[in-house]
Order: C-alpha cells, then structure tokens, then sequence
C-alpha cells in the first residue's frame, strides 16, 4: 500500500479508537467531568499522566529543536524530565491530600481569600492557553503533512475534533481517551528509532545508537560535529550559550512543572493519595521511554537531513521534501541559480566570507522548520510507508491529548473556580456542567486561531507557559505546602508580581521589539519565568512578615496536608 493509504489507515482507526472511547466514558456528572469520578486505576492513571505530559513539545518539537541547538537543547529535555520529579515527589501527594482538584481551589482554600483564588484563575488561564497554543500548532503541523494541505488548515481540522471529545466527555472522557493515545503516541516514537538505529549503527536500542559507529567506523556524533562545521554551524556536542540563560530555562521548565494544572489535576482522579503516588511513579516511567530516546531522534534526524540535501540538485530530491514544502514549512529558495541545494549557516560572517563565497553561494537556501523533524525523520531515511503514518497518528496523539487536558483546565477555572465557587454558588449541577462545556467551545476556537500564528515553535511557546506557571503558581502552592506563617496578602501579592513581570517581559521581547542585546543578564524570555519566580518569593515573603499571620485553622489545615496519612 502507499503511505498515503498506510497513514488513512492508521489515523482514521486510531481516531475511531479515541472517539469510541470518548463515548464509552463520556461524563455524565461534574464529578466525572472534572475529575473522572476519582476512580481511574494508578496505572492507567499513569498513562494518562505520560500522555497528558507529553504534549506535541514533547513529541515533536523537543527533538527537533535538540536537532538544531545540539548539546544548548539538553535545557528542555533536563528542565521537563526533572520538573516531572518535582512534582511527582514534592507536591502531588500533598495536593491530593487536601482534596481540591484545581490549583484555584487550593488557592482559593489555602489563602482563605477570594482574591487569592480570582488571581489563581487568571493565572491558570494564563498558562494553560499560552500552552494550548502550542498544541494547536502541533495539530496543524501533523495534520498538514498527513492531508498535505496548508498548515492553517491542519488546525482548523484538529479544533473540530478536539471540540468533539473534549466537550463531551470531560475529564472521565479524556482520561481514558489518553490511555488509547499514550499507547499510539510511544509505539510512534520507539518504531522508527529502532529502526533508524539499526540502519545507522545497526544498534536496536536509539538510546545506545547515539553513541554507537557508523558503518565506516566514524563515530555517528563525531561525523554530525564535523559536517556542522563544514557548513559553519557551532558544534553540535558543545554549547556557547550564556550559563546564566541555559540554567534560568532549565529552572523555569522544572519548577514551571509544579504549576501546571492540567497535569496536577490528574492526582485526583485516582481514588487516594497511595494511589497518586502510585500513578507518579508509573507515568515517569512511561515518561522516561520517550525522553530517553528523544536526543538520538535529534541526532538521526540531523545527520540525514544534511546528508540528503545539501549540495543536491532539487530535481533529484526525493518526494518527502516535495511533500513538505507543500506545507510551507519546508522551503527551498535557489539563491544562485545553480539547482542545488545550499544549506549552511549564514549567519556566521566569517564561514560567509571564506567559503560561502569562494563557493558562489548566495544565502542559506534551505529553511526547515523544527517541528517538522520528528515527522519527516521516518521519510528521510526511507522507512516502510506504515512507519511514516504511525508517526503522523503519534504526533497527532501527543498534541490533541494536551490540548484537550488543557482546554479542561480552562473550562473549569471558569466553570467551577470563577461561576460555582465565587459568582454563582448556587448554580446547579447541571449548569455548572454546560458552562464548561460552553467554555471549552470558545477556548478551543481562539486557542486554533492562535495556533494558526503562533510565537514561535511549539517548544518555544509551551516554554513561555511554563515561565508563566513558575512565576505565579510555584511559591504559591510550595509555601502553601511547606509553610504555616505565609499569608493571603503575601500569596496576592507575590503571583501578581510574578505574573505581571514575566508577561511584560515575554510580551515586550516577543511582540514589541525587544532585541537579545536588550535581555537583563542575557535572560531569554524563555528563562525569564524563574526571575519572575524569585520575585514573587521575595515579595510573598516580605508582605506576609508586614502582615497578620493566617487564621489558627488554617495553620491547623496545613500541617494536616503536610503529613499524608492514607
């Protein structure tokens, strides 16, 4: 069969998995809607946790951008697996011990105030549309590539079916649908790493293959560091980045992981705190499966990207490039009119004036986006057309399991954070059901129209979220946790300060002009979050000691989540 008929084949029975799915589970109470009636098994739980984590960052943007930014992309891959770690062991027992099932609401009961929890609510939407941005982006990419349409039009498809089994089966819907999707979304990501490890350096296991030989006995990474600099790119195992910028984004992934609340709300969907724990230690087992592999992904990728284009003429070029450029996220300009493929690096004035121009080259010709890696990888090394599409269904799992977890997040801040627990607390059930529903309808509509323009690659702006999330969730829920003396007027004031700072930091560097020259300390607003974190401690800190402790009942409440009893 053709890949176009392979990919048909395995996208349309994987999405008729997930809808059936979807419908089998569908929620019929609030309880179930929010947090599926808290009676998921650990293990399953723990699928839902991996596949609700790793989102289309994690599967198709992360090793794309390790592809081009080498050794400098080990912030993403260190800053989310050790985030995960943090929460995990840190907080998620803790949380689910107190019992509320979104950060607002433990906030909100927390800092005893309702200011505290309409800060929390503005903040989680904050964080959870910046990231569901992302997502959308990663629909339209796979879906792009998969229908070879415009891109835009990949995620006005996605919307329509992330509306279907988002709205109507909730949190109990989307558990189970994750499942299904996990299961998708790993075994498309292992297959064609086997694969190419074994054609490259003929090892099976990728994580090994990175450093394995290939065929002439050349060192797989020693041969990518070498065509790096032949074409006049930094070394692909050494980083020049500022030290103080690697660390402040690998801080802001990790500690931005404590915030996010499509991924806390999960510890609540299994019957006790035992279980959670349980959950936390499978899903970063299953977590560990992709990010493990995901630096080798990046390294074969590379490597065969190069080896097929550069300096070949673009008639030779194979169908996978055609294909892509079909997309607009693949194009070729021939700068000197010579029919060949030029991709160097020119950017580095001195590579330009020695051998670019020695060699008549005019520009760069070839520009590549990152997120298309993962998925063009199978076709560029000429795998089976049912690898091709079992990548397309996998990165399309990644990407609609987030985004619906997330879209759930948004709703239910609205719903039952904002309507049930502070506007309208009398509101019934069943209204408060159908105001999540609605809610999650308009969010997924803006969410794919900001999918359609987004600020930058997928991982760049699920980056941004998690800056956000460090900078006003973080202190909040650790001292909330850890601490008896902090107060609703130190919490208050502290996530305003935090989230205020780094908007205003990402929003003037992203969308008002900003230039690199002008980052305090060489901070990138993809690190900036961690600033903004240290910031909301100081002022939490500082305010709560200027201020009366909290109530004895409060103090009481905390020492009781403090010590998980069951």
């Amino acid at each position: 069969m053709s890949q176009t008929v392979w990919t048909f084949l395995i996208v349309g029975v994987s999405f008729i998995l997930y809808i059936v799915v979807a419908w089998w589970s569908r929620a019929k109470s609030t309880s179930e809607f929010y947090v599926a009636g808290s009676g998921v098994h650990p293990v399953l739980n723990g699928m839902a946790t991996a596949a609700d984590w790793m989102s289309a960052a994690s599967f198709l943007s992360m090793a794309g951008l390790i592809a081009f930014l080498g050794y400098q992309g080990a912030e993403y891959l260190m800053g989310w697996t050790g985030g995960y770690v943090l929460l995990a062991l840190l907080l998620a027992p803790y949380l689910r011990k107190f019992g509320k099932f979104t950060v607002p609401d433990f906030i909100g009961e927390r800092y005893y105030s309702q200011g505290a929890r309409l800060v929390a609510v503005i903040a989680a939407l904050f964080v959870s549309f910046t990231y569901v941005v992302g997502q959308m982006k990663g629909v339209g990419v796979a879906f792009s590539r998969f229908l070879e349409i415009d891109f835009k039009y990949g995620v006005i498809i996605g919307v329509l079916i992330v509306f279907f089994y988002a709205v109507l089966g909730g949190m109990k819907g989307i558990t189970y649908t994750q499942v299904a999707q996990f299961c998708v979304l790993i075994f498309a990501y292992l297959v064609p790493a086997i694969f190419i490890s074994v054609l490259m350096v003929n090892n099976p296991i990728p994580q090994l293959g990175l450093g394995g030989k290939l065929h002439d006995g050349t060192y797989l990474l020693d041969k990518l560091d070498q065509v790096c600099r032949d074409l006049g790119f930094q070394e692909y195992t050494i980083s020049k980045k500022n030290t103080i910028d690697f660390a402040f984004i690998t801080a802001a992934l990790m500690l931005g992981t404590a915030g996010l609340p499509h991924v806390i709300v999960r510890f609540f969907t299994v019957p006790n705190v035992k279980d959670a724990r349980k959950s936390a230690g499978w899903a970063l087992l299953f977590i560990a499966l992709l990010y493990t592999t995901a630096p080798a992904i990046a390294v074969f990728s590379r490597t065969n990207l190069i080896d097929t284009v550069q300096d070949k003429p673009y008639s030779e070029l194979p169908a996978w490039f055609k294909n892509w450029e079909g997309t607009g996220l693949l194009k070729f300009e021939d700068k000197n009119g010579d029919g060949k493929v030029q991709y160097y690096n020119d950017a580095n004035p001195t590579f330009v004036e020695t051998v670019a121009n020695e060699r008549g080259w005019k520009g760069s010709e070839l520009t590549v986006d990152r997120d298309i890696m993962v998925l063009a990888n199978p076709e560029i090394a000429n795998l089976p057309a049912w690898v091709v599409a079992l990548v397309v269904a996998g990165g399309l799992a990644a990407a609609l399991s987030t985004a619906a977890g997330l879209l759930l997040v948004i709703s239910t801040s609205i719903s039952h954070d904002l309507f049930k627990n502070w506007l309208r607390p009398k509101i019934s059930e069943k209204g408060e059901l159908k105001t999540a529903r609605i809610t999650i309808a308009i969010a997924v509509v803006i969410a794919g129209w900001a999918g359609i323009n987004p600020p930058g690659y997928v991982a760049q702006v699920v980056a941004f979220a998690f800056g956000l999330a460090a900078a006003s969730f973080f202190p909040a829920i650790i001292m909330g946790i850890f601490s008896k003396r902090i107060n609703k007027q130190g919490a208050i004031a502290g996530m305003i300060t935090g989230l205020v700072f780094t908007t205003a930091y990402i929003v003037y560097f992203k969308f008002l002009g900003g230039t690199p020259d002008a980052y305090w300390w060489g901070i990138s607003p993809e690190g900036i979050g961690t600033l903004g974190m240290l910031f909301n401690f100081i002022v939490s800190i500082g305010v709560t000691y200027l201020t009366p402790p909290p109530p004895l009942e409060v103090q009481q409440m905390v020492e009781h989540i403090r010590l998980p009893d069951d």
